[in-house]
């Protein structure tokens, strides 16, 4: 099943029709896409894994592959680095973000397959279906949901379904 994500902020699929947080930067096409440019890239991703912080609920109801995050756990955005696009473990020398959060961004984590077979340098890292911040605060590129709406998507979604954006 495809999930579409309009450019002004809505996700729908099945039963779904919610508000989703963009880009700081907007949408751009993915040929455009660039590491730190705050653009959520157009295209249509896999839906990989489910990864959530076990100290702030219970995992999430899914078919996808789910793991609880760890305190070292982080993701690797530094292009020149082998593990660019790619989970890592803390301490980490290069560039990385920290996915144990103290906000509620990284509570629960859909990790979209964007620029990940494999990584091309510099496109993009880190696409993410997340928590939204406040009141639908923009993303750095990610696609950002109410955490309840993150739950009722997870409930729904499956294993070969994608996201679509633009």
């Amino acid at each position: 099943m495809d999930w579409k994500v309009s450019t002004d902020g809505w996700i729908t699929g099945a039963d779904i029709h919610v508000r989703a947080a963009l880009g700081r930067s907007g949408v751009i096409a993915a040929d455009d896409k660039r590491e730190g440019d705050g653009a959520t890239p157009t295209g249509r991703y896999p839906v990989r894994r489910v990864l959530y912080r076990p100290d702030r609920g219970e995992p999430p109801e899914t078919a996808l592959p789910c793991r609880a995050l760890r305190e070292d756990d982080g993701w690797c955005d530094a292009p020149q680095d082998a593990a660019y696009n790619c989970p890592v473990r803390l301490p980490f020398m290069a560039s990385h973000e920290k996915m144990w959060r103290e906000d509620e961004l990284y509570d629960i984590v859909v990790v979209l397959g964007h620029n990940d077979d494999p990584p091309t340098p510099g496109a993009g890292s880190a696409i993410f279906l997340h928590c939204k911040r406040g009141d639908y605060q923009p993303t750095e590129g990610c696609v950002a949901l109410a955490n309840a709406d993150v739950r009722s998507f997870l409930r729904l979604v499956r294993p070969g379904d994608h996201i679509v954006i633009g």
